[in-house]
């Protein structure tokens, strides 16, 4: 059996509390989501309850997160966050999506389920005596999900794609053509996951002089990881071959087999609100260049190692993230590559939220420069990596918003 919507919401009345009926006026929600979810579409279904701009406005406040899936759905997190009159009230719900599901039908069972968990809290307004139960009987008012033991894939999940983008005019014209496979297994005990991906690319431009410059690159790579749960909460063991080749990396071909550990400072089943875990891995990478490096070499074998650190917060306050990994070839010390990535985005007080990425490469690793000097051509169109010791992105910017609390109406008119 499963429960759908009557107008308004009702749901599972497990748990419900009995606080006093409030006289009258709407429950007031702060749905944060972020990307997540379709405003348009919950604001019109579930018409019933107040949304407002910010937490401190709200008798509940809804934190969704999110975790990809190993079919390519998602897994839903709700946290239901009881405010003012309903302090004491905390809950959670969840749903998972599947890959094959279309974008109404995750935003139809999102509905109902952000609806459902919401009935505690609504039975203590006045929306209570607008609300009844509808329970839908499943066919042989049993679950006919397949099982895995029945299942003729053995959880094993495909997927395949492939693009091209054809643009073009007087003087300029260019194609792209890409392509990619992915095949996973996972369960609790394992994860199994084979990937490939290649993009070739192909600019003509004709010159003042009417002469014409063609620029071709290409990119492929393909991996394959296994990851084994050494136990419930903490520990994880990987091992993972990959291969590759870019032509803006001087690359004919880059292999790596490498094996690693990870420790996790909080329990996996925490993951959608907060990671905290340690990486370390060793390998051996093998390299075959389209021309002889600035070491004078076609093709090198080296070994590598590398320590990580992620950590990931999704809280009422906003989110986070940071991650610091240290990378360095073995046969020489000196080379080595350090990168730092951060997000953060932080509501700092009503109306007012700060967000901020950036990122931070000190590189002091690249084995693969083309021996001899880039061409203006190859430097404009970026056809082959330049020597540098650092590269660095950063991004930061605030957003503010102020007026009206509410945010219930829906107008789609001249969008």
């Amino acid at each position: 059996m499963f429960l759908v919507l009557a107008s308004p919401s009702v749901a599972s009345l497990a748990g419900a509390q009995t606080a006093p009926v409030a006289p009258s006026g709407n429950l007031r929600v702060f749905l944060d989501c972020g990307r997540n979810c379709d405003f348009d579409f919950l604001r019109r279904e579930a018409s019933f309850i107040d949304y407002v701009r910010d937490r401190k406005d709200a008798d509940v406040h809804v934190l969704v997160t999110t975790q990809d899936t190993s079919s390519g759905g998602r897994e839903y997190t709700m946290q239901y966050i009881g405010l003012g009159r309903f302090a004491a009230q905390q809950r959670v719900e969840h749903f998972v999506s599947s890959g094959s599901d279309t974008s109404d039908e995750q935003r139809r069972e999102f509905l109902r389920v952000f609806t459902l968990g919401l009935t505690p809290y609504l039975m203590s307004t006045g929306t209570r005596d607008r609300m009844q139960l509808d329970v839908e009987t499943a066919e042989g008012d049993a679950p006919t999900a397949e099982t895995a033991a029945g299942d003729p894939w053995n959880l094993w999940i495909f997927r395949i794609g492939a693009s091209t983008d054809l643009n073009g005019e007087r003087s300029d014209t260019s194609r792209q053509f890409r392509g990619n496979f992915s095949a996973n297994r996972t369960t609790d005990r394992w994860k199994f996951t084979i990937s490939s991906d290649g993009q070739y690319n192909e600019n003509i431009f004709t010159l003042s002089d009417g002469s014409t410059l063609t620029s071709e690159s290409h990119n492929y790579n393909a991996r394959a990881v296994a990851v084994k749960s050494l136990d419930r909460d903490h520990w994880a063991l990987v091992g993972r071959v990959q291969t590759g080749a870019s032509t803006q990396n001087n690359s004919k071909q880059n292999s790596r087999v490498a094996t690693g550990i990870e420790y996790s400072v909080f329990p996996y089943a925490e993951s959608s609100n907060r990671e905290l875990n340690f990486q370390w891995s060793a390998g051996l990478s093998h390299f075959v260049y389209n021309e002889p490096t600035i070491y004078d070499r076609l093709s090198e074998t080296r070994p590598d190692t590398s320590v990580r650190g992620n950590l990931s917060l999704r809280q009422p306050w906003g989110s986070t993230s940071l991650s610091a990994e240290y990378i360095s070839y073995l046969h020489d010390l000196t080379k080595h590559r350090t990168e730092l990535n951060g997000r953060i985005d932080v509501r700092l007080f009503r109306g007012l939220s700060l967000n901020t990425n950036g990122r931070l490469s000190l590189v002091h690793d690249q084995l693969y420069l083309r021996k001899g000097t880039a061409s203006d051509e190859e430097i404009l169109l970026r056809r082959q990596r330049l020597a540098t010791g650092y590269r660095y992105e950063f991004s930061v910017g605030f957003s503010y918003q102020f007026g009206s609390i509410f945010n219930n109406v829906v107008n789609p008119r001249w969008n």
